[in-house]
């Protein structure tokens, strides 16, 4: 059966792309197949709609529409930006609650991780570790071949796809989340 968004060729990796916010969680699935991506959908996970809500209903929200996702498209793998440290503890501790949530999201549905600074995806989608957000919105819409920019969350979202299907080919193939260094080589498990 031919799920939403499935390109016609039958052997593809469909990567589920998150970029964890409490307020706004962006997501983006795209479709690997060899060296083509394939946009599929993308979007923003809101949680603060109608004023603030207790910090346990939007968690909630947050898991439930990462649910959703997964339910509707069906992706292989979840890629998800992992937390950076913030100047404000209090802020890093509500990202890093929002980050659990949407994890925790996709591996209660089977889905196994893999995890991307935002240097690292900047560097795999960008070439710059520096890029700046409209730098990130401008090379996911041309990589995908879309006709406008995507919002900024789901941009970063699309991004963290894009970085994670970068580096299941070509060289980066063995460093992704099942593989393990040994003796400064990196081997497939």
């Amino acid at each position: 059966m031919q799920t939403p968004g499935t390109p016609a060729a039958a052997a593809f990796t469909r990567i589920l792309g998150l970029d964890p916010g409490l307020r706004i969680t962006g997501f983006g699935i795209i479709d690997v197949s060899g060296n083509h991506l394939h946009y599929v959908a993308s979007g923003c996970i809101r949680t603060s709609e109608g004023g603030d809500r207790p910090l346990p209903d939007r968690l909630k929200t947050l898991l439930d529409g990462v649910h959703e996702i997964i339910d509707t498209y069906h992706p292989g793998i979840a890629a998800v930006e992992k937390v950076f440290v913030n100047v404000n503890p209090q802020s890093t501790l509500l990202l890093g609650q929002a980050r659990g949530a949407v994890i925790c999201g996709a591996v209660s549905r089977d889905l196994p991780i893999a995890e991307y600074t935002a240097l690292q995806i900047k560097q795999a989608v960008v070439g710059q570790g520096k890029a700046s957000k409209e730098q990130v919105q401008h090379m996911v819409a041309r990589l995908l071949s879309l006709t406008g920019e995507p919002q900024a969350d789901a941009a970063d979202a699309l991004a963290c796809a894009i970085c994670h299907a970068h580096g299941s080919t070509g060289l980066g193939a063995l460093t992704g989340p099942f593989a393990r260094q040994r003796g400064g080589r990196i081997l497939g498990v």
